[in-house]
């Protein structure tokens, strides 16, 4: 069975997230490890989500283990991993990784580098060899479904990402043309960073790599590296820093930026991308000084339109019922796709209708969470019968009476399309959207 344990941005402080992130890189081969009940696993951490997907025969003891695991990790007592994690099971983790890589779960709803972050931790599992066939499977499915709703809807035709939404509150304070801006921090949201700062004409004066990997970093785009020792020096003469490392240490301490500031006149802002905070509490409260941070992106986050979510969600709707959990006869059985596709349909246009906005209370997000589980507890029951009694028709040879009957009942044209997504395989050498993210792995 496919499983999928999720803490996000949607249900859970950051804080946590960067808590159960804390040994990331290691997880998946630990999971599969000697007298494991999983089979295969993907971890997929960014700035703003923490989650792995499990291929096993026990989902009871594999979440198990995985929290046990969690909880030697991130030093959190095993009942608060067990409470921050939230469990999918069979399609509804098909559905769940479909809609992420989609863009249709991120803090800002169509952002594109989510569907890199997705492919890199897919390629992660392949070369550490801790991948199933069957999450392998889903993987390929999610990532091309991506590309169609990318390509066929309105999701994401702005252009927003976290770091552009970022960069956009920063417009209150910052007057970009000639902004001497510092980058913290060489991962993937600092190579989209560069350019989008760039584009807005601000200037890279520097970049400091707390992980000693600044000089390749700097000479691909053509930025002086900020030693340790010339950090602080640097903070000074800034307008900007834009802080993405995503190493478990501050790199900003307020003693640094309050030292650096010592008879400053301009203002400085900046910008925490970093899960693993890269700037200290306290910093903003200097004088002169503003912080953006995460929080402050999720609250400004753009939305997108119901009809352009109904459509991406139909889209992800038809990949689900045609990949199923990975039981191959029910993929197989055209009467069956054709039935999960329009409950699955019916259920995401409903689901559109009553997400929160991005703003929205904890409570809102936490009941809208409950009633999205229950309508996918409901489409699962009423699925169940239908599924049972198309198998022993076939058995019995009574194929036709069930095509009739599924006709009548719901009006379902049963020669569905063999695929929404054809390419049988996904290139990764093909050129995609920037990976973006601030885990120092991202899958961010």
């Amino acid at each position: 069975m496919l499983m999928s344990l999720v803490a996000s941005h949607r249900t859970r402080e950051l804080a946590i997230l960067e808590q159960l992130s804390l040994g990331a890189d290691s997880l998946g081969s630990a999971a599969v490890g000697e007298d494991s009940p999983i089979l295969g696993a993907v971890v997929l951490p960014t700035c703003n989500r923490f989650e792995i997907y499990l291929d096993t025969d026990d989902p009871e003891a594999a979440r198990s283990h995985v929290v046990a695991r969690l909880a030697q990790t991130s030093g959190l007592p095993q009942s608060a991993v067990a409470d921050a994690l939230v469990t999918y099971e069979g399609d509804d983790a098909v559905q769940h990784l479909m809609s992420v890589a989609s863009g249709l779960e991120s803090m800002v709803v169509g952002e594109r580098e989510i569907s890199g972050q997705v492919r890199r931790a897919h390629l992660d599992a392949q070369q550490r060899h801790h991948i199933s066939a069957r999450l392998d499977r889903l993987f390929q499915s999610a990532l091309r479904t991506s590309r169609v709703v990318a390509s066929t809807t309105g999701v994401g035709a702005s252009g927003r990402s976290v770091v552009s939404v970022a960069l956009d509150i920063a417009d209150e304070s910052v007057a970009w043309a000639g902004a001497r801006t510092l980058i913290v921090g060489t991962g993937a949201l600092a190579e989209s960073g560069v350019a989008t700062l760039r584009s807005r004409g601000a200037i890279v004066a520097g970049v400091h790599s707390p992980s000693g990997r600044g000089a390749q970093f700097g000479a691909r785009h053509r930025i002086p590296v900020v030693e340790a020792g010339e950090l602080e020096r640097a903070v000074g003469a800034a307008d900007v820093i834009y802080a993405c490392s995503g190493g478990e240490q501050i790199v900003l301490t307020t003693a640094l930026v309050a030292g650096a500031r010592t008879g400053a006149e301009h203002p400085l802002t900046v910008v925490d991308l970093a899960l693993h905070r890269d700037v200290a509490p306290g910093v903003e409260e200097l004088s002169g000084v503003r912080v953006i941070n995460l929080e402050d992106v999720g609250r400004r986050a753009p939305g997108e339109s119901v009809e352009s979510l109904e459509a991406a969600r139909a889209i992800v709707a038809h990949a689900v019922a045609r990949l199923g959990d990975g039981e191959s006869e029910r993929t197989l059985d055209p009467a069956i796709v054709a039935l999960r596709e329009h409950v699955f349909g019916l259920l995401e246009r409903e689901l559109a209708r009553v997400q929160p906005s991005a703003d929205a209370d904890a409570a809102a997000q936490a009941a809208a969470q409950q009633t999205e589980q229950a309508l996918r507890r409901f489409a699962k029951t009423l699925l169940h019968t239908p599924t049972i009694r198309a198998r022993e028709h076939a058995r019995a040879g009574e194929a036709d009476r069930y095509l009739g009957a599924i006709r009548a009942l719901y009006g379902i044209d049963v020669d569905v399309p063999v695929d929404a997504c054809p390419a049988p395989t996904f290139d990764y050498d093909e050129p995609g959207p920037a990976v973006d993210g601030s885990h120092a792995h991202p899958a961010g």
